[in-house]
């Protein structure tokens, strides 16, 4: 948290989701001068990076940068590869195991740029929407490895050597599942229209409403006892 007031620079991941835009507003509400990354990594559609504008303008960031990295040269994930995304009838159907939309290593090489990016800020702060609830089950989305990668970024970085910086991973939603992380959005006026989660949109840009990302998101929207404001194909809605 920023003290003695003084505007402090943190890096946020932006993905233009439901997470990613609450921990803005999560960031912004705790006083910090956000600096927004999204990324642009071979993903099978560009609706979410055209959510990740809308959200950082509506939310008045001035800085937002979209990195460029091609994670279609190593494939292995229904995002980035000829692979068909899983749909489902409901959220109950969602399996134990790790699911093929998991990008190998993702929240690693986004973290890194991350960090690169926070070093030459002079910003200790970095912001991830993990959650370890109401999520997929992909093991860069734990606890562990939010703490291991903080230990990892004060050991790979000049500022964490020298000792004039020491960084901090903050994941505000971990503990929060789909409709605790709404309700509190809602609490800090996020508009979630602007937002995206689909793994699978229409060419129109429609949320499927059977992946697991839009399964989760409907299924907190019905907890949070609210209507989801983004339209899916065929109608769908909490």
């Amino acid at each position: 948290m920023t003290g003695q007031g003084k505007v402090q620079d943190a890096v946020v991941l932006v993905s233009g989701g439901l997470d990613s835009t609450t921990v803005v507003a999560i960031a912004q509400a705790e006083g910090y001068r956000v600096n927004a990354l999204s990324f642009r990594y071979g993903q099978r559609h560009s609706v979410e990076l055209e959510a990740a504008r809308r959200v950082v303008a509506a939310m008045g960031v001035d800085r937002h940068v979209v990195a460029d990295i091609d994670l279609r040269a190593f494939g292995g994930s229904a995002l980035t590869d000829a692979i068909d995304v899983p749909k489902h009838d409901s959220a109950a159907a969602l399996g134990d195991g790790i699911p093929v939309t998991y990008v190998p290593a993702r929240n690693t090489v986004f973290l890194s740029f991350a960090l690169a990016w926070a070093e030459t800020l002079g910003a200790s702060d970095l912001f991830i929407g993990v959650n370890a609830l109401d999520y997929s089950g992909y093991p860069d989305c734990r606890p562990e490895y939010i703490a291991a990668f903080e230990t990892l970024a004060n050991l790979a970085t000049k500022a964490g050597v020298e000792g004039t910086s020491r960084f901090r991973i903050h994941a505000p939603l971990m503990a929060l599942d789909k409709a605790a992380i709404i309700r509190r959005g809602l609490e800090l006026g996020v508009d979630y229209s602007l937002t995206h989660s689909c793994y699978d949109p229409t060419p129109e840009g429609l949320s499927c409403g059977a992946c697991d990302s839009c399964l989760l998101r409907l299924k907190g929207f019905s907890e949070a006892g609210t209507t989801d404001p983004i339209h899916y194909a065929g109608g769908k809605s909490a």
